[in-house]
C-alpha cells in the first residue's frame, strides 16, 4: 500500500516551485490563482525571494502547501494514495490530496492559520528546542518538572523530540535534558511555541475559519497528528485539525500505525526530504522516496 506524506514548516528553499510553474500549465494556473486568493504575489517570493523572505510564517506555510499540492496534481494519474499524512502544516496538503478539502479552501485555511500563529507568537516571547538521544517519557517528565509552560511538541522519530513553550522554561528544560544525558538540547531559530498551550489564541481564530469551511468525505484515510490513527469522518477531521495547534505532532506514532495498517511505500510530496530521513530512523524496512513528475 502507498502512503503519501507531506512536509511542514522548515522544508522551504529558494526558488521552490519554479520548475513546476515552467513545466506544467496546470501548475501555472494554480499558482496564479493562489496569488489572487492570498492578495499578494507569493510566486515572486517563492521563485525569486531570499531565504529570509521565505522564513516569514505568513509566506512559509502557504508556500510549502502550494509546492506540495501542486506537485501532487502535476503527478497526474501516478498520484494514487491508499493513505495520507502531513507533518503539522502538511496535514492541510494531505487533506487536499485525499479530497477532504478543495484547493481554494485549503489555501485559505493555511493562510489564516499562518496569520493566527504569527499573531499568537507576538503575544508572548516563546520558542522551541530539539532534544536528541532521550526516551520520550524522560523528555515528557522533565518538561513536567520545569516551571512555566514547556511541553513535548513534535515526536519526530525515536530519540528526536521537539519541545515548545515560554523562552525561560524551554531554556531551563534544555539544561535538564543535557544533565539527563541528551546528546543535544538545542533552542531552534523559530519565533514561537507551536503545538503548545501558547497557541490557544491561534486555535480559537482557526477554529472559527474551519467551522465555516466545507469538508468532504475523503477518498482514503488520513492519519492525523493528534490521534496518530486513520480518520475518515469529516467532522472528526475538522476537530483534530483545530486541536492540532495546541497538541503535539505524533509523527513517529502515525508512521508506525500506517505500517501496521499495511503501508509498504512512503512517498514524500513537497519540498525537501526531511520526512524520508525521519522514516529511515522510524523503520528502515519500508521504502521512502520523493514524489516526482516527468
Amino acid at each position: 500500500m502507498k502512503a503519501y506524506i507531506f512536509p511542514g514548516q522548515g522544508a522551504q528553499f529558494e526558488g521552490m516551485g519554479l520548475d513546476l510553474y515552467e513545466k506544467f500549465p496546470l501548475a501555472q494556473e494554480l499558482f496564479e490563482e493562489a496569488n489572487e486568493i492570498l492578495g499578494f504575489s507569493i510566486t515572486d517570493i517563492m521563485f525569486e525571494g531570499s531565504a529570509e523572505e521565505l522564513k516569514q510564517t505568513k509566506v512559509t506555510q502557504p508556500a510549502i502547501f502550494l509546492h506540495s499540492v501542486i506537485l501532487g496534481k502535476a503527478m497526474g494519474d501516478a498520484f494514487k494514495p491508499d493513505m495520507v499524512a502531513g507533518h503539522s502544516l502538511g496535514e492541510f496538503s494531505a487533506l487536499v490530496a485525499n479530497g477532504t478539502l478543495d484547493f481554494k479552501d485549503g489555501l485559505s485555511l493555511v493562510s489564516q492559520r499562518a496569520q493566527a500563529m504569527q499573531k499568537a507568537c507576538e503575544l508572548q516571547p516563546s520558542t522551541m528546542a530539539a532534544v536528541l538521544g532521550l526516551e520520550d517519557k524522560v523528555v515528557e517528565d522533565l518538561c513536567a518538572q520545569t516551571d512555566g509552560v514547556v511541553v513535548a511538541a513534535n515526536y519526530n522519530c525515536p530519540g528526536q523530540l521537539v519541545i515548545s513553550g515560554e523562552v525561560p522554561a524551554v531554556e531551563a528544560a534544555c539544561e535538564k535534558m543535557k544533565e539527563a544525558g541528551a546528546k543535544r538540547a538545542l533552542v531552534l531559530p523559530v519565533g514561537g511555541a507551536f503545538h503548545s498551550p501558547l497557541m490557544e489564541p491561534a486555535r480559537e481564530q482557526l477554529a472559527a475559519a474551519i467551522e465555516t469551511t466545507q469538508f468532504h468525505t475523503p477518498n482514503c484515510p488520513i492519519y492525523q497528528n493528534v490521534t496518530a490513527s486513520a480518520v475518515t469522518d469529516a467532522a472528526s477531521i475538522k476537530q483534530n485539525l483545530i486541536t492540532q495547534l495546541t497538541a503535539p505532532v505524533r509523527w513517529t506514532q502515525s508512521m508506525q500505525q500506517m505500517i501496521v495498517d499495511g503501508a509498504t511505500e512512503f512517498i514524500e510530496v513537497g519540498p525537501g526530504k526531511v520526512l524520508q530521513g525521519l522514516m529511515r530512523k522510524i523503520d528502515r524496512s519500508v521504502v521512502a522516496a520523493s514524489g516526482t513528475v516527468d
